[in-house]
């Protein structure tokens, strides 16, 4: 398994997403529970792609001193490709945590700290998954092609269910979890459960919290495969992974009000999938250059947002 990490550099990633976290948690504990705000989002929005830019300079300027410029030019675009590609596909992420929290009716003030959680329990799932991706890849090559045809599918999939109205209804997790978990029906500020032992009751934010885990692994599985497209190298594939996630809650914050004016998004993510998923499928035969993939991926989101922008979903310029 070849990577350009080292101790050093694996350690000087672990301590800046745990001084990230901290000073987001302390921020956020020092303001309290509230309604996040639009410039409060956009503000930590610039912020999380800030430090990411940042951690992609400080990444090239090292590779540039130890191993030259091609391989530290190399370096930068599969971050900077994997973590575009990681923070479109988010977007999905945000939709279905928004459906969530209008379909358990979650006090605004308690959606942060369900998001903060969520982002601790992504970040644990995704790295296992990557190790386990990469060493997957590095003994069995033809999982390449698994990956693929998977990406392919889901793209196929997911430009098929584009604006159709999701619905939890008939969500088999959550139709298990309501009828076998012992829950009260109404919110306790930010408590998850009331009383102890057998008689511990379960809050709809714990209901919440469940489901938000299971869709990070369900997206994680659709997204990690997306990367490992860009490069085999777990350093750039966590990083860049960790660093979109980081940036999910607010990003959440910042494109909840807008969810509608973004329609045809899903559509462009689905295209993106199936680019991802074909180049896996062809890698052997011809490998598109890092660079293409950049444009390509930028194209399509810009194109798609775009679109959305100029024609206007119809209920939302009906209403």
């Amino acid at each position: 398994m070849e990577t350009i990490g080292n101790p050093w550099l694996w350690a000087s990633f672990g301590g800046l997403v745990v001084v990230a976290l901290m000073v987001d948690l302390v921020l956020m504990r020092h303001g309290g529970a509230h309604k996040v705000t639009f410039k409060e989002a956009m503000w930590w929005s610039l912020g999380w792609v800030a430090l990411a830019l940042a951690f992609n300079g400080g990444l090239w300027w090292y590779v540039h001193e130890t191993a030259g410029l091609a391989q530290a030019n190399r370096v930068g675009l599969e971050f900077l490709t994997g973590y575009l590609v990681e923070k479109s596909l988010a977007v999905d992420n945000i939709f279905v945590f928004l459906m969530l929290f209008t379909y358990f009716a979650v006090p605004e003030e308690q959606r942060q700290r369900v998001l903060v959680i969520g982002i601790l329990l992504a970040i644990v799932l995704r790295a296992i998954l990557i190790f386990a991706g990469a060493a997957l890849l590095a003994k069995f090559h033809w999982m390449l092609y698994v990956f693929g045809a998977f990406l392919l599918l889901t793209g196929v999939k997911m430009w098929f269910a584009a604006g159709k109205e999701p619905s939890l209804e008939n969500n088999p997790v959550l139709r298990w979890l309501t009828a076998h978990v012992p829950f009260v029906r109404r919110y306790h500020g930010g408590a998850l459960w009331l009383g102890s032992g057998r008689r511990r009751k379960f809050t709809p934010l714990f209901i919440v919290l469940v489901m938000i885990g299971i869709t990070d692994v369900i997206f994680a599985v659709d997204s990690i495969p997306a990367i490992f497209a860009i490069t085999y190298d777990p350093f750039i594939v966590l990083t860049s992974n960790v660093f979109a996630v980081l940036g999910l809650r607010a990003m959440f914050f910042l494109l909840a009000g807008m969810a509608d004016r973004f329609h045809l998004l899903p559509y462009g993510l689905a295209v993106v999938l199936g680019f991802i998923g074909a180049k896996m499928l062809v890698v052997d035969v011809y490998k598109i250059p890092v660079l293409w993939s950049l444009g390509v991926v930028a194209l399509i989101l810009g194109t798609t947002i775009a679109l959305s922008l100029a024609r206007p979903a119809r209920r939302a310029a009906d209403g």
